[in-house]
């Protein structure tokens, strides 16, 4: 299990590019900007084009999640409900929601 967002997201990126057209009927970009000092940008692209993972932030994500990295990290680990994170304000969702509900399909 990864400790920090880095981790997660560079496991993450391996496993898209090992096996990510399965989640390529998502087609869907996400930006993920988290705070505190393990937090970072990252995007996950899920297009029948391309699946892939890049640090850094873009302009045409369909939905961009924020949060601070503790709480991606315990959303992550299973301790924090997404659904209770997004309603007590700790999750923030910018962007298509029907995108942000298919969350746990990219994120496990």
């Amino acid at each position: 299990m990864a400790s920090t967002p880095t981790e997660y997201f560079d496991a993450k990126a391996s496993q898209i590019a090992e096996d990510g057209e399965k989640l390529a009927t998502i087609n869907a970009t996400y930006q993920f900007n988290l705070s505190g000092d393990d937090g970072g940008e990252w995007v996950i692209k899920l297009t029948e084009e391309e699946q892939k993972v890049t640090v850094g932030a873009i302009d045409d994500a369909q939905c961009v999640i924020s949060m601070t990295d503790a709480d991606f990290m315990s959303m992550i680990g299973g301790s924090l409900n997404p659904q209770m994170a997004f309603m007590t304000g700790k999750l923030r969702v910018k962007g298509d929601m029907a995108l942000a509900l298919k969350l746990q399909a990219v994120l496990n």
